[in-house]
């Protein structure tokens, strides 16, 4: 499932980088090429259906990112050090234990 959100979001970002070197600037940019096709989107031309399609493509950018960031971090947040055995050659010495009675003190006498 990680592996097409990943697909996903690189052809997302692609058609997203198009969809907005095609509208105009102050210089033009790539959008001097859509020139023709201002009568198919209406009287404003392609300027209000691009920035349409620039919103709804740039929400569906930012949802598959953060779907896929809970995804990938919910797949993969083990570590490498949780795999790691830890085996010491050195035997661990054990603590003798004291009695409880020998522990407590006893209370002092008056005379």
């Amino acid at each position: 499932m990680i592996q097409i959100l990943f697909i996903v979001q690189i052809i997302l970002a692609i058609v997203l980088t198009i969809v907005i070197l095609l509208q105009k600037s102050s210089s033009i940019g790539l959008g001097a090429y859509s020139g023709s096709n201002e009568s198919l989107f209406g009287a404003k031309g392609p300027q209000g259906f691009l920035a349409k399609i620039t919103f709804t493509l740039g929400a569906i950018f930012v949802i598959n990112t953060i779907t896929l960031g809970y995804m990938y971090n919910k797949e993969y947040n083990k570590s490498v050090i949780d795999e790691i055995e830890t085996k010491t050659k050195v035997p661990i010495p054990e603590v003798p234990v004291k009695n409880k009675a020998e522990e407590v003190p006893s209370v002092p006498t008056t005379n």
